[in-house]
This record gives C-alpha cells, sequence and structure tokens, in this order.
C-alpha cells in the first residue's frame, strides 16, 4: 500500500520550526538537483508542481543521492510569473538531471497559513530585513509539508528564505 492510498501513513514528518525561525542561514555550495514549473500569475498549473517533483525524486533515488530527513531541503522560486524553479538537495550529483550549487547567506523566517498569504510574508521579511539593516536580493520557498500532511497536522509551515 502506497503513503496516499493509506491517509494514516506519514508521507512529510512533523515539521520542528524552532531551528529555522528567525535565523540567519549559511549555504555553502550546497548541492540541488533544479527544474521547472509553468505558472500562471505565479501560481503552478494544475499537476505540473507534484509532477515535476515526482520525476525529481525518482532520479535522486534511482541516483542513491537522497538525503537523510534532517538534511532534506526543497527550495522554491520564481524566475517570472510564468516560470518557477524547483530545488531538491541531494548528497550526490544526479545523472540526468540539472545539477546546481547555491551558496550564500539566508535569513528565514517561519510562517505558517496558506499559500496566497506571500506577498504578506514578504512584507514581513523586508522589515525583519531593515531591522537588521540587510538588503534582500532574492527568496526561496520552503513548502515543509504537502498540502494532504499540512491538514493532517495542522499547520501548513513554509520557511521563507531572504537572501542578503
Amino acid at each position: 500500500m502506497t503513503q496516499h492510498e493509506n491517509p494514516e501513513a506519514e508521507c512529510c514528518p512533523i515539521f520542528d520550526p524552532e531551528p529555522w525561525d528567525n535565523k540567519e542561514i549559511k549555504l555553502n555550495n550546497k548541492l540541488f538537483i533544479r527544474d521547472t514549473v509553468p505558472q500562471l500569475f505565479h501560481i503552478p498549473l494544475p499537476g505540473t508542481f507534484g509532477r515535476a517533483v515526482s520525476k525529481m525524486w525518482q532520479k535522486i533515488e534511482q541516483a542513491g543521492a537522497r538525503p537523510e530527513d534532517k538534511n532534506f531541503l526543497m527550495l522554491t522560486s520564481e524566475t517570472s510569473q510564468w516560470k518557477g524553479e524547483i530545488y531538491i538537495s541531494v548528497t550526490k550529483e544526479v545523472p540526468g538531471a540539472e545539477n546546481v550549487r547555491l551558496s550564500g547567506s539566508y535569513l528565514t523566517r517561519v510562517f505558517d497559513g496558506a499559500y496566497n498569504d506571500v506577498p504578506k510574508w514578504i512584507k514581513e521579511m523586508e522589515k525583519h530585513a531593515a531591522q537588521k539593516e540587510k538588503c534582500i536580493k532574492n527568496y526561496y520557498f520552503y513548502y515543509t509539508t504537502c498540502p494532504r500532511c499540512a491538514k493532517k497536522y495542522g499547520h501548513n509551515y513554509t520557511v521563507v528564505f531572504a537572501g542578503v
């Protein structure tokens, strides 16, 4: 039985916001694979996000590049209102995937709410960065659970990474 056939099965681990909230996290040449998804006005077209993640995960599993849960990181970003990017951390280069490395310092905050709250979260991050006298260059979003697990756990946590 797959996890989606049994709604009680753990799909996404329970997320602990404490290590991520109000931190400055440094990535030093961290290895990811990247893929893109089509969007319409910042919203992924139906089914495209899940299919892209499944395809990426299959390549990760085939390559034996799956990180431990404690080291797992899936980030998203937007290049335009028409295209989004997905980054999944890996333990080694994955054949047949776009392998990329990210480096930089990121202010992080954890938010709990609907995805349409992102503009509000960005405004809060801008205030947070200004208080720390930092200038934001870019954003990544770590959606910590799938919609099914967010409903099951009663929290829809998102970590906002603001590159400074």
